[in-house]
């Protein structure tokens, strides 16, 4: 059972006050790209992890753990459990989405193990698992998992989990520039509180930007790209300043808006068109300033059969 699922970009991610439970309130609004991995369930006499890079892709693999850290791997456990079969498949995950890139590659790499190992052994005339169910246990695995399952454009609130679908109109173009190494989320997080206590800030709770919202229902590229923000971006500059080169490169050869995505260091940048992104991915990789650059397009789909 192959599942194709999407890398996302922040369109807004909004960061409120540290919770309790060491998360902080975010307002987060998701875009899914067509920028993919690929999931693989077959049956087998034990739980087994392979990761490769797809073709043509320039994704550092090598990083990624193999064994029940794996989050796939622990989103196999969980179908497992919820349907009382044992974990019996070999998950073979095929990357095109950067790894710690602030794309939810792994995420979304859960999301395609749960919809695959679902199919693979639950009752397809009598399902115990259905979107709802599915969508719970991705809850139990990340704050992103549940929007790599749906696509869309959506907006995330609670850690992100708690999803509303954005209406939105239109196709709209972007260029990732991707850079050596990653970032780590946790790491950039903490970066963005330790900046805040040093400026003395206290952060309110967020609140969704209806600028934003306006240009996604009016499928105003223009007026998106001028509404893009991150919280996180401060941080993430901080930890990898050359991504500033990065985003002054994208900007001057016109960028309709630019901005790190999520913790980073991928960098986004908005396009007219698809034209337009091709010039722009040509401009990039002439200034030097990505390890690689990819084209995609946005709303797709979540998590898919193919």
């Amino acid at each position: 059972m192959t599942v194709r699922v999407p890398a996302k970009v922040n369109l807004q991610l909004s960061v409120g006050p540290l919770r309790d439970d060491g998360y902080h309130d975010l307002v987060n609004v998701f875009h899914a790209v067509s920028l993919t991995d690929e999931v693989t369930a077959v049956p087998s006499e034990r739980l087994h992890i392979s990761v490769e890079a797809a073709p043509r892709s320039r994704v550092d693999v090598a990083g990624v753990p193999t064994g029940r850290g794996n989050l796939a791997a622990r989103a196999a456990l969980l179908v497992a459990a919820r349907l009382g079969v044992e974990p019996q498949a070999a998950l073979r995950i095929r990357k095109a989405i950067p790894v710690a890139g602030g794309m939810a590659g792994g995420s979304a790499d859960a999301a395609a193990a749960l919809v695959a190992c679902a199919r693979l052994w639950d009752d397809r005339e009598d399902p115990l698992l259905g979107r709802a169910e599915l969508l719970e246990l991705a809850a139990e695995l990340g704050s992103d998992v549940p929007f790599a399952l749906v696509g869309g454009t959506a907006v995330g609130l609670g850690r992100g989990e708690r999803l509303t679908p954005a209406l939105t109109r239109g196709t709209f173009h972007w260029v990732f520039a991707l850079a050596e190494g990653g970032l780590s989320t946790p790491a950039v997080y903490d970066e963005c509180d330790r900046l805040r206590a040093a400026r003395g800030e206290r952060p309110r709770s967020p609140k969704v930007s209806e600028e934003l919202m306006t240009a996604l229902a009016t499928g105003d590229a223009k007026g998106l790209g001028g509404a893009l923000t991150n919280d996180l971006q401060p941080a993430a500059l901080l930890l990898k300043p050359a991504l500033r080169r990065t985003l002054a490169a994208g900007r001057d050869l016109g960028a309709l808006g630019a901005l790190v995505s999520g913790s980073g260091p991928t960098c986004a940048f908005l396009a007219e068109s698809d034209e337009h992104a091709a010039d722009l991915e040509a401009g990039l990789d002439a200034a030097g300033v990505a390890a690689a650059l990819v084209r995609a397009h946005g709303p797709v789909s979540g998590a898919t059969i193919i």
